[in-house]
């Protein structure tokens, strides 16, 4: 009995974890934008690089080519200074994929999710901004909203974390790497409200 109870509470742990790191708020929207209020139209789709770039530029791409936003921004510094940002790279994804070059800003100084809401607010300012689609990995999701809604106070923020990538899946709690990940992003969500950040 002690063991399905353990089992039980284990399961139902990991499901809140998985739930709170990854807040969805399109999820219950259809494919693409519609007149509900959740589900309208975005002015701009930001997507920070790190962890699995290419599934974050992706799923960015493909809010944009559903119409959710008439403009994409990636944001992301070089891991390699010697390299093109991770921003660079991720906007020739999105060319590769028939964005116009006209849709895409780019920010390719950002070395933390700190600084990617820093650099990306910076980057909008003086535009008409009321609301963004801000897209990450799952278990970033969370964390990255918090730096974002503290820089962006005016605006409608709404969150579409890319589910499953390469180093993300529902069944992160099987792996050594999703652990790594779910407790170093809890860690950092506690500094931020202690107001320890990078």
């Amino acid at each position: 009995m002690r063991i399905l109870l353990f089992i039980a509470l284990f399961i139902i742990s990991v499901m809140l974890v998985s739930k709170y790191l990854g807040p969805d708020d399109l999820a219950k929207c259809s494919n693409g934008p519609s007149s509900s209020d959740s589900c309208q139209v975005a002015d701009v789709i930001v997507a920070v690089s790190g962890g699995d770039t290419t599934a974050r530029t992706v799923e960015a791409i493909k809010l944009y080519q559903a119409g959710w936003a008439p403009k994409i921004v990636f944001s992301g510094a070089a891991h390699d200074e010697d390299s093109p940002s991770n921003a660079a790279v991720m906007r020739g994804i999105a060319l590769s994929y028939g964005v116009p070059e006209e849709a895409v800003s780019i920010d390719e100084h950002s070395r933390t999710t700190k600084q990617n809401a820093e650099k990306t607010a910076s980057l909008l300012e003086g535009e008409s901004i009321s609301s963004l689609i801000l897209v990450t990995s799952s278990y970033h999701q969370r964390r990255t909203n918090l730096e974002f809604q503290r820089r962006f106070e005016a605006v409608k923020i709404r969150n579409h974390p890319v589910s499953q990538d390469s180093q993300w899946s529902m069944w992160w709690w099987m792996t050594p790497v999703g652990w790594y990940l779910a407790l170093g992003e809890i860690a950092r969500i506690f500094l931020f409200y202690l107001g320890v950040t990078r």
